[in-house]
């Protein structure tokens, strides 16, 4: 067999047609590498953010309300504290000239306490309560007068120890209707001390001694006279000399009633103050009750010098503190919904806008300003221009009642929410964000409304405003449901 010389035209084919591949090879890669290089220039432009438009939103067709919500908490409310006003007993009644006063029974936390209810004791006294607006300031006994001892007087009756006509006077009647009260509870009321009896005897012995030397004036004078006269007659001669004993006896009685008088005088005026009498600590006057007690600011054993409790009323309230700017919308008496963390809901009302606690108006304030004074420095002030430098945004204290607590007066102590209704639209309305009004030069109010491709501005007047939402309504321009507004780019 012969064979081909290496250089045939076979052999020349294949190596041109593998040329002809390798250059199609490269030319290829070449156009790829082409196309996916960029200039720096073509790199930036790649890169760049496309164009801000108008963030818009939808107009709403809807019922808008204006709430203020707020976090308070949940308390009883009218606190009052609760403090002695002089020493409960005597020293002459107990007998114990040099004894402390030392409580001796607290009061009880949560216990309610009605009109004669025992608050706590001292030295084993009881300190009561009673109903009243002139407080407790001294001991009212026999010859005690004025409004204290009326008030007393009608609250023996309202509990049932009638103490005879309401006069404003202590007598007899008043302090049998002590006696019986006291006895009632357990307790014997304060009786004069062994002092006072001691001296009750005195003065009853210089009486009985002064009429015993008042009939013994009487009874010499007349045998004196009797005499002098039967000596006379036998052989007086009527001539001048001392005084006869006639005009000594007549001396004698008149000195001897004179000193009657003067003891019946001491011991009436004795016997006035002396008597059954309450202490000025035993009592303690309250303007509202019944109250519960709330807290209890003594120990046993303690001298009940200060405030000795607080007490507060039955009702349940929600204190809660909101900015300046939603306390200028708040008035007494607007609704309230108050809920709880555990999801209890209940129904309130405000009672108090901007109070700065239940002693803000009560009596003269620290730099000695009357109630009445402090009234006419604020309508004064109410007349003049307002504060320009005022801050909106100081806090203004809420007071919320709650009519009926339900499982609300179990809670005391803990946090709720309150949502009030400022302003509620009347029926569904165009509402867009605030964010999407604007004020032009003229001062009108306007919303941009993207249209067509563009965007046209529309005039409106601006009602309710409430979480950032306000009610709108074009004014000489089209404004429909779906509309979108623009509130940004």
């Amino acid at each position: 067999m012969s064979r081909r010389p290496p250089g045939g035209p076979r052999g020349r084919g294949r190596q041109v047609g593998t040329i002809v591949g390798v250059v199609a090879l490269v030319g290829a890669g070449g156009w790829f590498a082409g196309t996916q290089m960029q200039s720096p220039a073509d790199a930036a432009a790649s890169r760049r953010p496309p164009e801000a438009g108008p963030v818009t939103v939808a107009v709403e067709h809807r019922k808008l309300t204006a709430t203020v919500i707020a976090q308070g908490g949940v308390e009883f409310g009218a606190p009052h504290g609760v403090s002695l006003s002089g020493s409960v007993g005597s020293a002459g009644g107990s007998g114990d000239a040099e004894a402390a006063q030392r409580v001796t029974k607290l009061p009880q936390a949560g216990a309610t306490l009605r009109e004669g209810s025992v608050l706590m004791q001292v030295n084993g006294r009881p300190v009561f309560v009673l109903r009243g607006s002139v407080p407790m300031y001294r001991a009212l006994g026999p010859s005690s007068s004025g409004d204290d001892v009326r008030q007393l007087q009608s609250a023996l009756r309202r509990i049932g120890h009638d103490p005879g006509a309401v006069s404003g006077n202590y007598r007899q009647g008043t302090a049998s209707a002590v006696g019986r009260w006291y006895q009632g509870k357990g307790f014997r009321a304060q009786q004069p001390g062994v002092a006072d009896q001691q001296q009750l005897g005195d003065l009853e012995a210089a009486v009985t001694d002064a009429q015993r030397a008042v009939l013994a004036a009487r009874g010499g004078g007349a045998d004196a006279g009797s005499d002098g006269g039967g000596e006379g007659g036998k052989g007086g001669s009527g001539a001048s000399g001392p005084p006869v004993s006639g005009e000594a006896s007549a001396l004698e009685q008149r000195a001897a009633r004179q000193q009657l008088d003067r003891a019946n005088a001491a011991l009436s005026a004795f016997t006035a103050t002396y008597g059954t009498e309450v202490p000025a600590g035993e009592v303690v006057f309250l303007p509202e009750l019944p109250v519960r007690v709330d807290k209890v600011k003594v120990r046993l054993g303690d001298t009940p010098d200060g405030e000795v409790a607080t007490v507060t009323s039955s009702d349940v309230v929600v204190r809660a503190v909101v900015p300046g700017a939603d306390g200028a919308v708040l008035r007494e008496g607007m609704e309230a919904r108050i809920e709880t963390a555990d999801g209890t809901r209940v129904r309130g009302v405000v009672a108090e806008v901007g109070g700065t606690g239940p002693q803000a108006d009560a009596g003269e304030d620290a730099d000695g300003t009357s109630g009445e004074e402090k009234e006419a420095k604020e309508e004064d002030e109410a007349g003049s221009e307002p504060d320009a430098g005022a801050d909106p945004s100081a806090p203004v204290q809420l007071v919320i009642s709650v009519p009926d607590p339900g499982p609300l007066k179990n809670q005391s102590g803990g946090t709720a929410k309150v949502t009030i209704e400022v302003g509620t639209s009347k029926g569904a309305v165009l509402v867009v964000p605030v964010a999407a009004v604007h004020t032009s030069a003229d001062g009108r109010a306007r919303v941009r409304v993207q249209r067509d491709g563009g965007v046209v501005n529309v005039p409106v007047t601006v009602g309710l405003s409430a979480a950032g939402q306000v009610e709108v309504r074009a004014d000489g321009g089209s404004l429909d449901e779906g509309d979108q507004v623009v509130v940004g780019r």
